[in-house]
């Protein structure tokens, strides 16, 4: 257990009350602009995603690869994401989160120019691993630097906007790979990304650090440097400058490994946070975006067009369905959005497998089963999708905040990883209509886990929940 005597009396009565003048202060407009940029990270990180499924069969056709060099295609950008989260923790934390989003943009524009003059399938797979890498650090970093640069009142509102940009980035992917379809030109569907990678780094050099970080590394006064441009007050300044010294003070000084081994409350919120991403990726949503073609195809759509139509038909769902997220999260909170996503996913793979035990033998059943699929999307895109890399972020302690995250994004990735080889063997094996039953019962499962072990962090400083966590409150209470 952590010990907290260590806190200075003017950071304990600071925390006894928080003034109006906090509550009610302005977003400076550097808040918007720090968020925004970093977001970008989240564009690259959904292109990356969505502009395989379009390349691919040009990569095919002209290195004829086998099966399993198709596989290797394909999954070895979930390899490298895996490894570049495992190795994101430790950058983040020596290096900061600027310089981390910063090597993200790097290995996001190295990786692109390699896959665009590969001239075998094995460059091609170093290309992905590469692109894996950025991807990896991005998708720990980003949510990580919104978390601790953004006020609490809009943390989950900027945190859902970089998912509304992972949403954007698969459909900005899935629009150019059908545009350089016509030309059968794999290359430019790669080149593309250098584009968002170049925009990437040149916005973070305006950024500043995280001033949560400079205070973990002792640079107090860059900290409150860096609170001068985010914050609009001198006491909206001073406040937030006691929460991170208190929640300093009050840490045990090991981090990382160390912490986790050491402190039994640092674990609970470390196994929440890769439960949270497994719960991500079981809803089912990566299967239905990587295989979406063919799910149309099974619900009785056929044709190359009319399938690739309804790939961007979800893509733009997956969109406009997250501003959903942005406009509510802040305002009903975390766990609310959270019990209508699940039941709504729950619902729609409900119908959808009963639609494929019937059979979609009229245009009614066929429009009903790609309803229920596009419903489906909505419901993930206005919850697990950008709700559960927000809860990710806001339940970690400062010095274990990197160690944290760098697990529960390793986590996402095995999952998205074991959904893509799986998901397939599932449905040969026992079908759709059983497939997509056991995912609406999965869903039903994330409502009651939900109920017992996710917190209400809506309004909460990241300093708070921490406190409540070392404390030993149960974890759905971490933040009350």
């Amino acid at each position: 257990m952590v010990g907290h005597s260590g806190s200075s009396s003017s950071a304990a009565q600071n925390q006894q009350a928080k003034p109006d003048a906090v509550r009610n202060a302005d977003i400076v407009p550097m808040v918007w602009l720090s968020c925004g940029l970093a977001a970008l990270a989240g564009l690259l990180f959904g292109m990356d995603i969505g502009v395989i499924s379009g390349a691919l069969p040009f990569i095919v056709n002209e290195f004829h690869v086998s099966t399993l060099m198709e596989g290797w295609i394909v999954s070895s950008m979930m390899v490298g994401a895996a490894l570049g989260a495992m190795g994101a923790g430790a950058i983040s934390q020596r290096f900061g989160r600027k310089k981390a989003l910063l090597y993200s943009s790097l290995l996001f524009f190295v990786g692109a120019l390699v896959a665009v003059v590969s001239t075998s399938p094995n460059t091609l797979v170093i290309a992905r691993i590469l692109l894996g890498l950025a991807v990896g650090v991005a998708s720990f970093t980003a949510p990580l630097y919104l978390s601790e640069v953004a006020p609490e009142r809009i943390r989950g509102t900027t945190i859902s906007f970089y998912q509304l940009m992972v949403t954007i980035g698969i459909l900005a992917a899935f629009m150019s790979n059908l545009a350089f379809s016509y030309i059968e030109s794999w290359r430019w569907m790669f080149g593309v990304l250098m584009i968002p990678a170049a925009m990437l780094f040149i916005g973070v050099l305006m950024v500043p650090n995280s001033p949560r970080w400079l205070a973990s590394r002792d640079r107090f006064d860059e900290a409150r440097a860096v609170l001068n441009k985010l914050r609009s007050s001198k006491t909206e300044i001073d406040y937030e400058m006691g929460e991170i010294e208190e929640s300093i003070n009050a840490e045990q000084k090991s981090r990382g490994f160390q912490m986790f081994k050491e402190n039994p409350n640092f674990r609970r919120s470390v196994m929440l946070g890769v439960c949270l991403q497994l719960v991500q990726q079981f809803t089912g949503m990566n299967a239905i975006m990587y295989f979406a073609p063919q799910i149309f195809q099974m619900s009785g759509f056929e044709g190359t067009a009319a399938q690739l139509w309804s790939t961007v038909a979800t893509g733009l769902v997956n969109v406009l369905a997250t501003f959903i997220a942005i406009g509510f999260v802040d305002r009903l909170g975390r766990k609310p959005i959270l019990y209508a996503g699940f039941a709504v996913m729950a619902a729609s793979m409900a119908v959808l497998a009963s639609i494929l035990v019937i059979g979609p033998t009229t245009t009614f059943l066929q429009y009903t089963g790609m309803a229920s699929l596009l419903i489906f999307v909505a419901g993930f895109a206005m919850s697990a999708g950008p709700l559960i890399w927000t809860l990710c972020a806001e339940i970690q302690p400062l010095n274990g905040r990197d160690f944290g995250l760098s697990c529960s994004t390793v986590a996402n990735w095995v999952g998205n990883f074991a959904i893509g080889q799986f998901f397939p063997v599932m449905i040969a094996a026992i079908g759709g209509a059983m497939t997509f039953g056991i995912l609406s019962v999965l869903n039903v499962v994330f409502i009651i886990f939900t109920l017992l072990l996710i917190p209400e962090t809506k309004g909460i400083s990241l300093e708070k929940i921490e406190k409540n966590l070392m404390s030993g409150k149960p974890l759905k209470d971490i933040g009350s």
